[in-house]
């Protein structure tokens, strides 16, 4: 996302174990994961919060679209980071959900929240109307990590 706004930018690599679990990172982050961003003082964790915390801090990049298309953005970009997130970490452990209980949880069953996925990427060249966006920049990626790591299945 930093790339797509064409800002400096200063990366820190952090080693899983001991430079996540310090007290200098968790002071940052308490829940001591990456990516955190900060920007002018302020710590934004999650990556779709910081999809879209910098297209509202830069909108000069032209990543958050305009008005009409602001539902389908947010739909997409809480979608991918909640229930979308959710089916793919059961559908790595082996968890499936009973169907009584489809209706409890956010998407229903992983071959469900894969349609809902499938469909939207499928609609149109963008995710969330005619330009691309933060939230193209953020299912992408998703979609492109758990596609390589195998966590999604390949079809």
């Amino acid at each position: 996302m930093l790339e797509e706004i064409g800002v400096n930018y200063e990366t820190r690599i952090l080693e899983y174990g001991e430079d996540m679990g310090s007290e200098e990172f968790r002071a940052i982050n308490p829940m001591a994961k990456v990516p955190v961003l900060v920007h002018d003082g302020r710590v934004i964790t999650e990556t779709a919060a910081i999809c879209a915390y910098l297209a509202d801090a830069f909108p000069d990049a032209g990543l958050k679209p305009e008005i009409q298309y602001l539902g389908s953005y947010y739909r997409w970009l809480f979608f991918a980071s909640g229930p979308f997130e959710a089916a793919i970490s059961d559908y790595m452990l082996g968890h499936t959900v009973p169907e009584r209980l489809e209706r409890s949880v956010g998407y229903g069953n992983f071959d469900r929240a894969m349609v809902g996925m499938v469909s939207a990427i499928g609609a149109s060249e963008y995710i969330a109307g005619p330009t691309f966006s933060a939230a193209d920049v953020y299912v992408g990626s998703h979609l492109q990590n758990s596609l390589a790591s195998g966590a999604i299945p390949q079809k």
